[in-house]
């Protein structure tokens, strides 16, 4: 079977689309997100989507399933908020782990389905790493600016116990993603390395920013030069957008990332923006007319989408992605 590498220089690779809009379409009880783990627990946990791959694994296995039909050759698993950090808000720090483990395992298992029907096009799985609900670079108190509500050492703790769950699990990729804080990521970074030195293996890294304005900035200030520079202590397969902007105003950024990156550039951008009820409205169609643009220009060799984005989305970009070359990169560079 080819390995990322080789497929990297061959064409451009398809991201799957969002969980949560997907998740949605069910419209789940508490029940579902006890069922058979959590029937005791004291407090809610409705909207807590990383629990249905221990309660619901059928719902997050068929989401997968429908993403891989629909043309994505990599899966991101069900854990954007699966560290002790983000789940202390349910009390739940005891269930990382199993969170990790069986999201990783059930990704896997579908991944596996697919590349035994279609050899010449295999699956992978990405363990997808949230950047948490806790910034170590700025304070949330506006009346206390050298107030940090979580240090590097908690943040490193919390990823490597993630990273440790998805790696037993089976993942074949690591994405850091949604990187509003560059110093969380950092920390991201500096555990999966302490993993990958205690385990004696190395995986592919894919990192994702977020650009959340037309500012051109990172949450915490960073332009996107700046934060591929900030990345560039680690090799990685990508470095790349995701999340807050639309397609059509991701462009510029994903233009300075083209320029300046040794590695594989990935982009996986919202449809469109929400309206005022946080619903998502741009059609497939769309989409991939703006990521045409991308395309046109050579600047991706990953291609995907995140909030509001379905399989239909998913489906219209590869379709697209498959007329196009890959952005020219140096493989040397990925696995130095």
């Amino acid at each position: 079977m080819k390995t990322i590498y080789d497929i990297l220089q061959e064409r451009i690779l398809i991201l799957d689309g969002a969980m949560g809009t997907m998740i949605q379409r069910h419209s789940l009880t508490e029940e579902d997100f006890r069922k058979g783990w959590f029937e005791n627990h004291p407090s809610s946990l409705k909207g807590n989507n990383d629990l249905l791959s221990l309660t619901r694994p059928e719902i997050i296995k068929d989401i997968h399933r429908q993403y891989f039909a629909a043309g994505a050759d990599i899966a991101e698993t069900n854990t954007f908020s699966g560290t002790t950090i983000a789940q202390a808000d349910y009390g739940l720090e005891k269930a990382v782990y199993d969170i990790n483990y069986q999201s990783a395992k059930i990704a896997r298992e579908v991944a596996d389905e697919f590349s035994a029907a279609e050899p010449n096009k295999p699956r992978f799985v990405a363990g997808a790493i949230g950047p948490t609900n806790r910034t170590a670079s700025i304070s949330p108190d506006v009346n206390d600016p050298g107030f940090r509500a979580i240090t590097f050492d908690l943040l490193v703790e919390a990823y490597a116990q993630q990273v440790k769950a998805l790696i037993d699990g089976g993942v074949d990729i690591l994405l850091v993603e949604t990187i509003f804080d560059t110093l969380n990521a950092k920390a991201a970074l500096f555990a999966i390395d302490m993993v990958f030195d205690e385990i004696g293996k190395v995986y592919p890294i894919m990192v994702s920013g977020t650009i959340t304005d037309q500012s051109g900035r990172t949450l915490t200030g960073q332009t996107t030069e700046a934060f591929l520079i900030s990345m560039s202590h680690i090799p990685l397969i990508s470095i790349g957008l995701n999340c807050a902007l639309g397609a059509s105003m991701m462009r510029p950024y994903l233009q300075v990332l083209n320029k300046n990156s040794p590695y594989g550039v990935s982009a996986h951008p919202n449809a469109g923006l929400p309206n005022e009820f946080g619903q998502y409205d741009e059609t497939p169609e769309l989409m991939a007319e703006q990521i045409r643009e991308f395309l046109d220009e050579g600047l991706v060799n990953i291609i995907g989408g995140c909030c509001g984005t379905t399989p239909a989305h998913i489906r219209a970009i590869a379709q697209l992605a498959s007329k196009y070359n890959p952005r020219e990169i140096n493989v040397l560079n990925l696995k130095a």
